[in-house]
């Protein structure tokens, strides 16, 4: 995270006077600066309030960039990273210009006068995906507000109409919500799952982490559509061996290793 940034962080509890869509764009752009590793449960569905007990979760632990690992509510492995040690020599010997761009995190955006992202700079960006493409756009809500703003002789340029902006609480987490309605201009970043569908829609992003938490549709007919988010951790430290398909055997130095001196 850039020292800027650390030094300017949101306050939560001002947020309640400055909850215009500027502030609700900025944040949905601030996720690549926000975090390095989250662990979080996900449903592929929406509540008004609260997951029902029965509905179907996913636990996830991710770490930036690229390694992430699902289990279901049983401990069932659905999916793990394999390849986060693998050689990259290939993708550079390629020699693209994609090739050399480097992570979000390395690079410096320019901020508002809240600590949060007003423009991106050109960085490689990417979630990794498990199911459908809305678990990646969740995580970096970007598709939302874009990368940077338009200009203000184009204001119909922007991606989503926003209103109705408030400070609400989200599994014990603050957050920003608001009505959104998609313009001509919103592409999301997986076309067969956006996160707004046409029409109104509520989402909600977490004010520490820049993450879309929830999301739900408001159109007749269409309200079970969306997802719902659950942070549980925030920048916990994450051992390659959780990530990796067969275990590594290394220690967990955060566990207490008794050393036993005999009489």
């Amino acid at each position: 995270m850039a020292t800027w940034d650390s030094r300017h962080r949101m306050d939560p509890a001002s947020t309640s006077a400055a909850a215009h869509p500027a502030l609700f764009r900025n944040l949905c752009t601030s996720s690549p600066w926000k975090w390095q590793s989250l662990r979080f449960e996900y449903w592929d569905e929406p509540f008004a309030d609260a997951p029902s007990p029965t509905a179907s979760l996913v636990r996830a632990w991710l770490r930036r960039p690229g390694a992430l690992r699902l289990e279901t509510a049983d401990g069932l492995v659905l999916h793990s990273t394999t390849g986060i040690n693998d050689s990259r020599d290939g993708l550079y010997v390629s020699a693209t210009r994609k090739s050399w761009l480097l992570p979000p995190h390395l690079v410096t955006p320019v901020y508002d006068d809240h600590g949060l992202v007003r423009r991106r700079p050109e960085a490689a960006y990417g979630e990794p995906g498990f199911g459908n493409g809305r678990f990646s756009a969740a995580l970096d809500p970007v598709e939302v507000a874009g990368n940077a703003p338009v200009p203000l002789e184009f204001p119909g340029s922007n991606a989503v109409e926003i209103q109705e902006v408030q400070q609400q609480e989200h599994e014990g987490r603050p957050v920003l919500e608001a009505v959104v309605v998609p313009t001509a201009a919103y592409h999301p970043a997986h076309p067969a799952a956006p996160l707004c569908l046409p029409g109104r829609s509520r989402i909600r992003v977490d004010l520490g982490t820049g993450v879309c938490v929830a999301s739900q549709s408001l159109e007749p007919g269409r309200e079970g559509y969306g997802h719902w988010l659950r942070i549980l951790a925030v920048d916990e430290y994450m051992l390659d061996d959780l990530f990796l398909a067969q275990s590594m055997n290394l220690t967990d130095v955060r566990q207490h290793i008794p050393w036993e001196v005999p009489a």
